[in-house]
């Protein structure tokens, strides 16, 4: 209630402004839609990043990338932002399958929208949507290593990817959600049962023997989270890149000193001015691209949107 007051200018702009396309269809199954937010002007190829968004695996929906969609496309950035199914109608395997089908639908599709597929895609997960796009990647890779065929899209067609406040290892998070509320029967049934959990931890996988193979195939990985996260524990980010990186993945990680699940994703942003996290993705889709770096030192500063005492307040009182 107290960040109403931006909620309801980005809700205006995802209903009403004609930069966005809503609810593309990707795939047969329920929930199979995907939101496209486009720059103003689309007179070139542009970067493109698709992004899988968090809600506990539960609440999770393709609106809540709307704000991030907004504010990349005034940087001349495509944003896709991926629906899949929740609990109950589906659990992790039906999540996992369903972001590989929506990356594989842009990776196929997005130069008819003014996307550049030309290595200029980046893949981008938050929260709960940060497991099941690693979970996705790390599956092509393990596919690709194999030589096994699988949905229409390649690990290389991906630029980077981006893993904002994620958990990657479930077996050392269950008993940490359990103690945050998300309690371990449900989320086991999330999960498809204990059995399962390692199947569906990227960290761990990394353990196989035939990792090595797979990691080869990753694009650069960058991880963002925030040393107050109380949701999703900031060592689930660490323990990742330092696997990652015992492969010989280039990854790593990009710690917010006091910022907690939420302030990165939306105290921040609504905030306005200058925002690390954000200036970093921007940064990192444009290097290379001296015209679009010139035009990102000129941006304007961006507007708040919340005033900064009702900021304070739900920062107070949030349990994230």
């Amino acid at each position: 209630m107290l960040l109403m007051p931006g909620f309801l200018q980005v809700a205006y702009y995802y209903y009403f402004s004609s930069q966005v396309r809503r609810s593309i269809t990707y795939g047969d199954q329920p929930r199979n839609r995907l939101d496209l937010h486009f720059p103003a002007n689309i007179d070139e190829p542009k970067p493109v990043v698709i992004f899988v968004t968090g809600g506990a695996w539960i609440i999770g929906y393709k609106a809540w990338g709307a704000f991030l969609g907004k504010q990349l496309a005034e940087r001349d950035i495509i944003v896709a932002c991926i629906d899949y199914r929740n609990f109950p109608q589906g659990t992790i395997s039906d999540m996992v399958t369903d972001a590989s089908e929506g990356i594989s639908f842009i990776c196929s599709n997005i130069s008819a929208y003014g996307g550049d597929p030309d290595s200029r895609i980046y893949l981008m997960g938050q929260s709960a949507g940060a497991h099941i796009s690693s979970c996705a990647l790390l599956d092509q890779a393990f596919k690709e290593a194999k030589g096994e065929k699988g949905t229409c899209w390649s690990v290389s067609q991906m630029k980077a990817y981006f893993g904002l406040s994620g958990g990657y290892n479930l077996l050392k998070l269950v008993d940490h959600f359990h103690n945050r509320g998300l309690y371990r029967s449900l989320f086991l049934s999330i999960m498809e049962g204990e059995e399962s959990l390692p199947k569906f931890s990227p960290e761990v996988k990394l353990k196989d023997p035939s990792a090595k193979a797979a990691v080869c195939h990753l694009p650069p990985i960058v991880l963002f989270h925030g040393t107050a996260d109380r949701s999703m524990p900031p060592c689930a980010s660490e323990d990742f890149v330092d696997a990652l990186q015992s492969l010989g993945a280039k990854a790593e990680l990009v710690l917010y000193k006091g910022k907690t699940h939420t302030d990165l994703f939306l105290q921040d942003p609504l905030r306005g001015g200058k925002d690390d996290l954000f200036e970093h993705i921007v940064a990192a889709i444009h290097a290379g691209d001296a015209e679009a770096l010139a035009k990102d030192a000129k941006a304007p500063a961006r507007r708040r949107l919340v005033p900064e005492v009702l900021l304070r307040l739900a920062g107070h009182i949030s349990p994230f």
